[in-house]
């Protein structure tokens, strides 16, 4: 393919074939600019994790909670760097969706494509429980007693409602609501910063890092990735690529909204673990790290501004309690929204995810986000149970991009990038044993639930398609999905094999870390051989090209 720019301004979103009766799908308007999608990311980011990450965290890493939080961000940066490029390739919404579409076809693609909403449909209800759990301090009302943060019925129908809330807000123009969210974004920023500040200088106790040295060990670092929702909260940084068909300058805003969204959260992030360890007192670790235990621990940064005489930084948490969460929230509605629409675009999906309202806000796709977000709160009642199932399915879906990355330099290494990751061929082998590593920490019985339900949600898509259908093997593309079983089989059991999260004890920690990644490149090699054609690559880019302008 020639060094011209690849999409620029043409097929941007993918709206519906001529003729067609989504004829509105093709207008969603390109008004996101560089602040927009970076305020866009990091509200995503500064959401419930940073209420509660700290916390946990400490509870199960003890002072090395910190480098937790540095891992986490590496490991982040690594997967947002190649996707950072692939992103600047698939300026579009949902684009997500189509980059596995262009690397291993529809076949691939579809399942990529049900996948990412998987990921994206649980956050806005784990960012509702978060607001609930928080507001349990002052209103007692939303959560079973001793139960851990268990909802009850009348925190489920809160939780609903601010779903529907979070819902209706996405029925607005994508400008109006990205405005909007930049003002939330800079109060959400305010806060913690405020906090770390507050925080810090009311400590007394400085000495409380070092204590219960043998309550906590080096591995915790690694555990308390997906455990204490710290891998969650640096997730945010997908949004600025779920917007790209909105953007008025994706080739160069969209890596850049990608990058500083990482970096920041991560400067963010140390920051306020450094400053929950220095205001714990001796008396909060009595019994021990894996004990830590506080008035008002179900607000944790609350109530050690409480504890510590800081009553106004206690109500300013409660009250950034609502927006922080609710900011997050928003977005994610925002962004799942335009991956359902980019299942549409793709034909994963029906075409009625494309609709579009009088703002060019997909409402259908809006309205199936809160339907299903609803239904999520069911399994999954209480902010950490649900943040370690998000974790992990995420950083699944995440393994995609490195090995996209790969097929896409060797497909067409003519295509126009505004942003080219140095070293892709070590970094993106790198950032895809990281991502199943990220899923290997998550322990055996989280694990089993995802695998569990992506291999129920790959049966019924495959009898559907060939028994109701009746569409040929061809079509589906079995050949160059096949490695996806060796993938996720192998992961499975070596998720058994450990000892984390209910495994069976078999292997011990540093063994299935290096099983891991010897694994992924085994898996990744495959990935590669398996993928399209040049040629076959090269003809889904022109007919993504093929489709209307935004707007037009």
């Amino acid at each position: 393919m020639s060094e011209a720019p690849h999409g620029t301004g043409r097929g941007a979103t993918g709206g519906a074939s001529h003729g067609s009766s989504l004829s509105l799908s093709g207008n969603l308007r390109r008004e996101a600019r560089i602040i927009g999608l970076l305020f866009a990311s990091m509200s995503s980011v500064v959401g419930s994790g940073w209420l509660f990450g700290s916390f946990h965290a400490a509870k199960i890493a003890g002072p090395l909670a910190i480098w937790s939080w540095i891992v986490g961000g590496i490991i982040i940066m690594l997967i947002a760097l190649t996707f950072a490029e692939l992103a600047s390739m698939f300026p579009r919404s949902g684009a997500l969706v189509h980059m596995s579409h262009a690397s291993h076809g529809d076949g691939l693609g579809r399942i990529w494509a049900w996948m990412l909403f998987l990921c994206y449909v649980p956050v806005p209800p784990v960012e509702a429980e978060a607001v609930v759990t928080y507001a349990q301090n002052y209103l007692p009302y939303f959560i079973q007693p001793h139960s851990g943060g268990l909802l009850n019925a009348t925190g489920f129908a809160v939780c609903a409602v601010l779903l529907g809330i979070f819902a209706v807000l996405n029925l607005l123009a994508v400008r109006l609501l990205l405005d909007t969210n930049t003002i939330i974004t800079w109060w959400k920023l305010l806060v913690p910063a405020i906090t770390v500040i507050g925080l810090v200088a009311a400590s007394t106790h400085w000495g409380v890092m070092a204590a219960d040295p043998g309550g906590y060990r080096v591995t915790g670092i690694f555990t308390a990735l997906p455990a204490a929702g710290i891998v969650f909260s640096y997730l945010g940084f997908r949004t600025a690529i779920d917007l790209g068909g909105e953007s008025a300058n994706p080739h160069r805003d969209i890596p850049l909204a990608v990058i500083g969204s990482v970096l920041l959260s991560i400067i963010l992030y140390i920051g306020l673990q450094s400053a929950f360890l220095l205001a714990l007192r001796p008396g909060d670790l009595a019994h021990g790290w894996a004990n830590l235990s506080f008035t008002g621990q179900l607000g944790p940064f609350a109530g050690l501004a409480t504890v510590l005489g800081l009553g106004w930084l206690a109500a300013l948490l409660y009250i950034d309690a609502y927006i922080s969460p609710g900011g997050t929230g928003l977005i994610y509605v925002t962004g799942g929204a335009r991956i359902l629409y980019g299942v549409g675009d793709m034909r994963a999906g029906p075409r009625w995810l494309m609709l579009l309202n009088r703002a060019r806000a997909p409402w259908a796709s809006v309205a199936l986000i809160w339907v299903v977000g609803v239904l999520f709160l069911l399994p999954f009642p209480a902010w950490q149970l649900m943040v370690n199932y998000i974790t992990s399915t995420t950083v699944l879906s995440y393994g995609l991009g490195p090995v996209a990355l790969l097929v896409m330099r060797r497909n067409v290494p003519g295509m126009y990038r505004p942003f080219r990751l140095w070293g892709a061929n070590v970094l993106a082998p790198l950032a895809f044993i990281c991502s199943n590593l990220i899923i290997e920490w998550s322990g055996f019985k989280t694990n089993s639930f995802l695998f569990g339900l992506v291999t129920v949600g790959f049966v019924c898509y495959a009898l559907y398609y060939h028994l109701v259908a009746r569409r040929s093997a061809a079509d589906f593309g079995w050949s160059n999905i096949a490695w996806l079983f060796l993938w996720f089989g192998g992961m499975w059991m070596l998720s058994a094999l450990a000892g984390i999260g209910g495994g069976y004890h078999v292997i011990g920690f540093w063994e299935a870390v290096v099983l891991v990644a010897l694994w992924s490149l085994v898996v990744m090699y495959v990935a590669v051989r398996t993928a399209l054609t040049p040629r076959e690559t090269e003809e889904i880019m022109a007919r993504m090209d093929e489709r209307p302008q935004p707007g037009v």
